[in-house]
């Protein structure tokens, strides 16, 4: 038996990148997948893609009203929601904090915290009256440790880990679990800066920054839509309220060979012998 057959789930951004990985890998485990994302031409081809595994629907994760809509529809055409995955987001402002204007800060709090928060509020009535669900948000080890993003993008990524760990204080009592994905450096139109990315390019991005984890690579698209499975699954039945990273070992620190040479080069300590002895 396929490990998501008969559930329902909405993936937000999920026309390219992390999304429509995930919207695939989904679809391949049995579920049927309401694909949410302002790209129209690249959401509607993945959908005729995957047949009746899948329907598109236009939404504005910043927009209320798109994102109920998306639950309302996912809802009418299969009659349930066991799983809302608010994936969408971009790069938001960057550049120093005195060059940062109002606007781009509001900007990136609608796509990178406002998303999830409206997806969470409106999957929970749904999934409260079946009394199970699982919800998931993409955050980032930039939540987790400055120094990996720009200053917004990673103020919004924590206050989604933290949004998920509040959250799955109360949705818990009613059968639902609420956890978020860190991502590391992910091959993706995000990380290249730009959507139109070519597989030329993102082979590049893949070559230049190889060595920057302990893994020796950069992330792919289906290394987050698999740790979006497990915890769409049964088999993260216990795991609630929790930040999964999966980042190739990049927020455990700076690969052994890039660390200073006192340390990994050094000949052994001798034992400490106090005199006499």
């Amino acid at each position: 038996m396929k490990r998501l057959s008969d559930r329902v789930a909405i993936v937000t951004g999920g026309a390219s990148g992390i999304g429509a990985a995930t919207v695939r890998r989904f679809a391949d485990e049995g579920a049927r997948v309401l694909i949410a994302d302002l790209q129209e031409d690249r959401g509607k081809q993945l959908a005729a893609d995957l047949g009746e595994a899948a329907a598109f629907r236009r939404v504005d994760v910043t927009r209320e009203e798109d994102v109920k809509g998306a639950v309302d529809e996912a809802v009418e055409r299969w009659g349930r929601l066991d799983v809302m995955f608010n994936n969408a987001g971009f790069g938001g402002a960057l550049g120093p904090i005195e060059s940062t204007t109002v606007e781009e800060f509001d900007l990136t709090f609608d796509v990178l915290l406002k998303g999830p928060f409206l997806g969470i509020k409106h999957a929970a009535p749904v999934m409260k009256r079946q009394r199970s669900g699982s919800i998931i948000s993409t955050a980032s080890v930039a939540g987790l440790q400055t120094g990996y993003s720009p200053h917004l993008y990673s103020v919004a990524k924590a206050a989604v880990i933290h949004l998920t760990r509040s959250v799955a204080l109360e949705l818990g009592e009613w059968g639902i679990r609420v956890n978020c994905i860190c991502p590391g450096i992910i091959a993706t139109p995000l990380a290249a800066g730009r959507i139109d990315v070519s597989d030329e390019q993102l082979a590049k991005l893949k070559g230049m920054l190889a060595h920057s984890q302990a893994i020796g690579r950069i992330g792919d698209p289906e290394d987050i839509a698999n740790a979006a499975l497990w915890l769409a699954s049964d088999e993260s039945s216990f795991v609630t309220g929790h930040a999964q990273v999966v980042d190739g070992g990049a927020f455990a620190g700076r690969p052994w060979s890039k660390q200073a040479d006192w340390i990994t080069q050094a000949r052994p300590i001798r034992m400490y012998r106090p005199a006499g002895r």
